[in-house]
């Protein structure tokens, strides 16, 4: 139906856009996409505000302070952490699809995975994922304390590495180049510098350069992932059968 003009004598009120209705998982969602796009150092309450249309003080009334929107949104990253049913035949293959899948997951959110540094999992996914990765080792064998220990390491080899990686994220953005010639040209520095030094100081830097420069970032994760499930295994076998049941 064609809209009819209003009559020139009547008055008219304009009709205002609504008003975004803020809820804390909004402002989750609004955080986590400012962290993507920009990194950690983008983030402040302020910033959330401006994306939502509104001000920083009506965040307030869902989130405390910047500190638990940090905690708020890296719960969210862990809830994309695929945590498997134990099957203590393939307990410690199950824990490296694990670690692999969070290791994915922290690579595909900028630098998120710093928060993870020196923080013990209070969050509702945090606590998932540690209970999933107790279980996974308590089926197979692995002795408490050590499945206790284990992960602490493996939380930390994950989010130090992830880090580690959106920092070379952020040198390449900064360079205006491509992916690929980033890489090629850093490396390839390096790989030059290595191959410049005196020989007679510095003999099997020198001659191992090509090994030294070979593999990307996720084969490097997945050869220490490798080292450290190895050890954790020799623990099952230390313990013996009495430990499984």
């Amino acid at each position: 139906m064609t809209e009819i003009p209003a009559p020139p004598w009547r008055k008219t009120r304009k009709v205002s856009a609504p008003r975004t209705v803020l809820s804390r998982d909004l402002i989750v969602t609004t955080g986590l996409r400012v962290v993507d796009a920009e990194g950690l150092e983008a983030l402040s309450m302020r910033r959330v505000a401006q994306e939502l249309g509104t001000g920083p003080a009506s965040l307030y009334a869902h989130v405390a302070n910047k500190e638990e929107l940090l905690d708020l949104i890296y719960d969210r990253v862990m809830s994309e952490i695929h945590v498997p049913e134990p099957e203590p035949e393939r307990w410690l293959e199950q824990i490296r699809e694990l670690i692999l899948d969070a290791y994915r997951v922290f690579s595909s959110h900028a630098d998120i995975a710093r928060v993870g540094l020196a923080s013990i999992p209070t969050g509702f996914n945090a606590l998932r994922v540690a209970e999933g990765q107790l279980a996974i080792m308590l089926a197979g064998g692995v002795p408490p304390r050590m499945a206790a220990l284990m992960i602490d390491r493996l939380g930390l080899y994950v989010c130090s590495d992830a880090y580690e990686n959106s920092l070379y994220i952020n040198r390449q953005r900064e360079s205006g180049m491509e992916p690929e010639r980033f890489a090629s040209d850093f490396f390839g520095q390096i790989g030059a510098f290595y191959r410049s030094l005196p020989a007679d100081r510095f003999p099997n830097i020198v001659a191992q350069v090509d090994n030294l420069m070979d593999g990307d970032g996720t084969d490097r994760f997945e050869f220490g992932l490798a080292l450290l499930l190895r050890g954790l295994a020799s623990h099952v076998l230390d313990a013996g059968p009495t430990t499984k049941g």
